[in-house]
C-alpha cells in the first residue's frame, strides 16, 4: 500500500517547531515533528523575559510545557534528525529518517543554529549552570553590576561588550590569544566605554563556586569574572536545503517572505535559522505565522484527518479577517 502523504513535516522540536506543532494540531492538520533534541533552549538555566513567567523558567521546562501542550490536541512528536530532504517530481517532499522516506506535501524547517564556543575546558559546566552564556538581550540584566567578560576575535565581540555596558561598567574583551581585528574607530569606541582588552591567551577557564576564573595568561596571571559571554557567533542549521537550491543568506540562514516561506515552493523556515533577532519570542512568532500559512495552503488538499473544509478550494479572499492581508480583507 503506498505511503500516505503528510500534510507537513516540522523538522526540529525547539519553540518554533513546537509552536507550529500546536498550530497545525488544532487546525487539524496531519503531520509529525521530527525532533533531534538539539534546541539551544535547552540550555537555558533560567529565561528571565519570555513573558507570562515572571520567576523565569528553566528552558527545558518551557519545551516540556510547549510539547505537552502540542500533545494534548493530537501532535506526533518523533524523536531522531531527519538526514536528507528531497523532493519528488510531482512536488512532494520526502524526509529521510532512520533510512526511512517520509513524503509530505510541505515542510517547516525549525533546526535552529549551534553556537560557537570557545575551545576551553570546563565550558560546558558553565553554559549549564549560566556563568557562560551566549545572549545579551536574553540575560543581560541579570548581569547587572557584574564583572563581565566577552569572548569575541573582532567587531562582534566589541559590539556584544558595548551593548553589555549598559547593565556594567566592569566589562573585558578576551581575544584568548589572537590579534583583535578593531578600526581606529573600534578602538576608541572601547576605549570610551572603558572596556578593557585582553588579548593574551587564556590556556584554562574554571568554575570556582560562582565565578569563573580565567587562568594561564601571559605571566601567570589569573582574572576572574561573573559571567562570561561568548560572541563568537553561531551556525545556521540549513544544510538539508542545500540540494533544493533554496536561497540563503551570507550566514546559511534561510530567507523568507512575510509568511515565512522560502523560495522552494512548500519550504517554509522559522526560528533561527532564519535571519533575525534570536529570540523564543520571535521564533514562536515566525512558527505561527508560518503554521498559519500552511494550513490555508493546504485548504485545497484531502487530509485523513477529515477537517471540514478539506475538500474546498480556496483564495485569498476565503482566509478569515484576522489573517488576511489588508487587500483581502471584506469591509
Amino acid at each position: 500500500m503506498p505511503q500516505s502523504v503528510l500534510d507537513c513535516l516540522v523538522i526540529g522540536g525547539g519553540p518554533a517547531g513546537l509552536t507550529a506543532a500546536i498550530y497545525l494540531a488544532r487546525f487539524r492538520r496531519r503531520f509529525q515533528v521530527f525532533d533531534a533534541g538539539a534546541s539551544r533552549a535547552a540550555l537555558i538555566p533560567t529565561s528571565h523575559n519570555h513573558a507570562g513567567f515572571p520567576e523565569g523558567i528553566h528552558g527545558r521546562a518551557l519545551l516540556g510545557r510547549m510539547t505537552e501542550q502540542a500533545r494534548k490536541y493530537g501532535a506526533h512528536i518523533v524523536p531522531g534528525s531527519v538526514t536528507r530532504l528531497e523532493r519528488r517530481p510531482d512536488g512532494v517532499f520526502l524526509a529521510t529518517l532512520d533510512g526511512e522516506p517520509i513524503p509530505a506535501h510541505t515542510i517547516l524547517l525549525a533546526t535552529g543554529v549551534v553556537d560557537r564556543e570557545p575551545d576551553l575546558p570546563d565550558v560546558p559546566d558553565a553554559i549549564r549552570r549560566g556563568l557562560v552564556r551566549h545572549c545579551g538581550i536574553c540575560d543581560g540584566y541579570e548581569a547587572m553590576g557584574k564583572r563581565v567578560a566577552v569572548i569575541g576575535h573582532g567587531s562582534s565581540g566589541l559590539h556584544e561588550a558595548l551593548f553589555l555596558r549598559t547593565y556594567t561598567a566592569d566589562i573585558t574583551l578576551l581575544s584568548l590569544g589572537r590579534s583583535l581585528v578593531l578600526t581606529k574607530e573600534e578602538r576608541r569606541q572601547a576605549a570610551q566605554a572603558e572596556i578593557v582588552i585582553v588579548e593574551e591567551p587564556v590556556r584554562r577557564v574554571v568554575v570556582e563556586g560562582d565565578q569563573v576564573r580565567a587562568l594561564d595568561m601571559l605571566g601567570g596571571a589569573c582574572r576572574s569574572f561573573d559571567v562570561l559571554y561568548a560572541a563568537l557567533g553561531s551556525d545556521a542549521r540549513s544544510d538539508l536545503v542545500h540540494g533544493l537550491g533554496t536561497r540563503l543568506d551570507d550566514k546559511g540562514c534561510v530567507v523568507t517572505d512575510e509568511h515565512q516561506r522560502s523560495s522552494t515552493d512548500g519550504l517554509f523556515a522559522a526560528g533561527d535559522v532564519v535571519r533575525s533577532l534570536d529570540q523564543i519570542s520571535v521564533a514562536m512568532g515566525q512558527a505561527a505565522i508560518a503554521a498559519t500559512a500552511i494550513h490555508n495552503r493546504l485548504r485545497g488538499v484531502p487530509s485523513p484527518r477529515g477537517a471540514p473544509d478539506d475538500t474546498l478550494s480556496f483564495s485569498p479572499q476565503d482566509l478569515c479577517t484576522c489573517c488576511s492581508p489588508p487587500d483581502a480583507r471584506r469591509h
